[in-house]
Order: C-alpha cells, then sequence, then structure tokens
C-alpha cells in the first residue's frame, strides 16, 4: 500500500481540528441517549463547542493554504454529524411525549436531519462563490436558540416541570421548515466566509455564555432571563436569516435589470 494514500499522511493540522469537533458531536449524541432534559442540554452545549471548531478548521485552512479533498470530505461528513444528524435526535429526545404526537416529531427530525445532508452533499459540487441554502451552523444555532429558551423557562419554575405545551406542536413544524431552509434555492448569501461568518462569531459565543451562566445560577430571576435571551437570539437570527437572503436577492436581480 502506498504511503500516500494512508490516512495520516492525507490528514492536514486543520482536519485535526475537525476530527475534534466530530468526537465532540459524537459525545453529545452520547449524552443525549440518556434523555434527561440536564443531559440534553449538556449535549446541546457541546454541539455550540463544535461550532467553534468549525469555524476554526476553515480559518486555518485559508491561511495556511491547506485546502485539501481529504479535507472537504471530512469537513461535510463531520458537519452532517454535528450539525445535521445530531441536533436531530437531541431535539427528538428533548419534546418527545411518549405519545402518537412522537410519529408526526419523527418526520420533522428527519427532515431536518435530510435537509442538513443534502446541503452539503450540494455544496461539495457546485462551484458557486456564496452559499446556497441556509449554512447547517446556522439552522444548527437555530435549534440551540429554541432549545434553551424551553429548557431555561422550564428550569425558572421547576427542573420537573414539562416545556410550554405550544412548544411541542411548533417544533416538528420548526425543523420541517429548517430542513428547507438547508436546501432552497430561493435563499442566498454572498462569498463564503463573509456575513455568515460574522453573524457565527456574534451568536456562537453568547450560547455558551449563557448557558453556563443559567446553569450556576439557576433561581428564577436568572433562569428566565437567559431564556428571554435565548428568544431574543432565536428570532433575531431567524430574521436575518431569511430577510438578509431575500434583500440581498433583490439587490442583485436589481442590479442584473439595471445592467441590461
Amino acid at each position: 500500500m502506498s504511503t500516500k494514500s494512508t490516512v495520516p499522511s492525507l490528514l492536514k493540522f486543520k482536519d485535526y481540528i475537525t476530527l475534534i469537533g466530530t468526537t465532540i458531536g459524537i459525545i453529545a449524541l452520547i449524552c443525549g441517549s440518556y434523555g434527561t432534559k440536564d443531559a440534553i442540554s449538556l449535549a446541546f452545549f457541546l454541539i455550540t463547542i463544535t461550532l467553534g471548531t468549525d469555524l476554526i478548521d476553515g480559518y486555518i485552512a485559508r491561511k495556511t493554504g491547506t485546502v485539501n479533498a481529504m479535507g472537504r470530505e471530512l469537513d461535510s461528513l463531520s458537519d452532517s454529524l454535528t450539525f445535521g444528524i445530531v441536533p436531530a435526535i437531541l431535539s427528538f429526545q428533548a419534546f418527545k411525549t411518549g405519545t402518537i404526537y412522537d410519529y408526526i416529531l419523527v418526520i420533522g427530525c428527519i427532515c431536518y436531519a435530510l435537509g442538513a445532508v443534502l446541503r452539503l452533499a450540494r455544496f461539495n459540487i457546485l462551484e458557486d462563490p456564496g452559499y446556497t441554502g441556509v449554512p447547517t451552523p446556522v439552522s444548527c444555532l437555530l435549534m440551540i436558540g429554541f432549545f434553551y429558551t424551553n429548557y431555561f423557562h422550564s428550569l425558572a419554575y421547576g427542573r420537573t416541570s414539562p416545556f410550554l405545551e405550544i412548544t411541542y406542536y411548533i417544533v416538528p413544524f420548526l425543523l420541517v421548515f429548517i430542513g428547507w431552509l438547508n436546501i432552497t434555492t430561493y435563499i442566498k448569501f454572498g462569498e463564503k466566509g463573509k456575513s455568515v461568518y460574522y453573524i457565527f462569531f456574534l451568536f456562537a459565543p453568547l450560547s455558551p455564555i449563557f448557558g453556563i451562566i443559567g446553569l450556576l445560577n439557576p433561581n428564577f430571576f436568572v433562569s428566565i432571563t437567559v431564556a428571554i435571551i435565548f428568544l431574543i437570539l432565536f428570532i433575531l437570527l431567524l430574521i436575518w436569516t431569511i430577510f438578509h437572503s431575500f434583500l440581498l436577492n433583490f439587490l442583485e436581480k436589481r442590479k442584473k435589470t439595471k445592467s441590461d
């Protein structure tokens, strides 16, 4: 066997960062399998760390000029796990009720995961300089914000209290909607590494920061405050995702119309 085809010889430094993120994603999946709210909360917290590793490996690749085919495939496979499959399973564990409703929830989780996987597969074969569809880290951030809004609201009223009843009706449709956001061609962003990364740097660090604050101070005021903060972050991110993209498309079409 040629040494050129051995796994270590194909990996660059930034690929090991990717593998660290993948490992954390697997640990998050194991934590979520326990099914308790605190375990699921820890799992979502771990996923916020993988957002960081995803940013770091991409940054290192661009700065060091070590973009390679192995890393491209590895990054997509890792993202499909950490930002697609794991959030889908964690969402099921968090919002299942043990009733027939769970069948609807399963459909939502499948749509979310497939949306992420299909988006990443399309990303690998397109040469478009921008993003088509919502990037999977952004869709993952949406689910993180939605979960922690409900988690800390529940924490404020007692650890054993359930989520708000309306949440159980919303989440399957939210999962389907986010899955659609991943694969739609109606939503486009500009050049890779620009506005999407700005929103990562703004929102991604806030999730673990406020999460830690809420867990270290589990009183009513702190918990309800953190729940409101996550709700605001979730709404702002959702609005930015949709309207920023549509505004960009409108401006591009207007520019083409004027040039014609």
